[in-house]
């Protein structure tokens, strides 16, 4: 992903407001965040922990989506969860069911979709091995290479963003 700057990120939001999107706070370690090995930028609010955001490339540039935190996440020892962005499994606390508000009218009258995705949102690290899951029975081994895996990834992305726009 090319580095994209505070305004370029705060213009890219298509379901909240500019005032919403003025006040969020950017991730804590912006200022060194590996560009390079990030496929969309994503992070949880540090001033607002029930709110998470994330920033994908697109053809007419950045597109930046609001998702609403559970308050409460209810997780076990025994079970696990998978994302449904990098398919990467975590043991359940791993996983949280963002909500986004849909863009437009529709988000403005409550309606949202949800996504079941990496609780940090670091996907692209998962995939990379630059971060591991908390799994007892450890990552499973694909036979898909890095590239096609960033691939899935990204077409998984763009069908819940789809969503979130209108556009699907």
């Amino acid at each position: 992903m090319e580095p994209l700057n505070e305004k370029q990120i705060r213009e890219s939001f298509v379901n909240c407001t500019k005032g919403e999107a003025a006040r969020m706070k950017l991730p804590l370690d912006f200022a060194e965040l590996p560009w390079d090995d990030l496929d969309f930028l994503g992070w949880v609010d540090p001033g607002a922990p029930l709110r998470a955001h994330l920033v994908r490339p697109g053809t007419d540039g950045p597109l930046g989506i609001t998702l609403r935190v559970p308050s409460v996440s209810r997780t076990s020892a025994v079970k696990s969860s998978m994302c449904q962005v990098c398919l990467t499994g975590h043991a359940s606390s791993g996983v949280a069911l963002l909500a986004a508000p849909l863009a437009g009218t529709k988000g403005r009258e409550g309606n949202t979709v949800g996504i079941y995705v990496c609780a940090d949102l670091a996907c692209s690290l998962y995939l990379r091995g630059r971060r591991q899951p908390k799994l007892r029975a450890g990552r499973h081994e694909e036979s898909l290479s890095l590239d096609e895996r960033i691939a899935r990834a990204m077409t998984n992305l763009d069908a819940f963003t789809a969503k979130v726009t209108g556009t699907a």
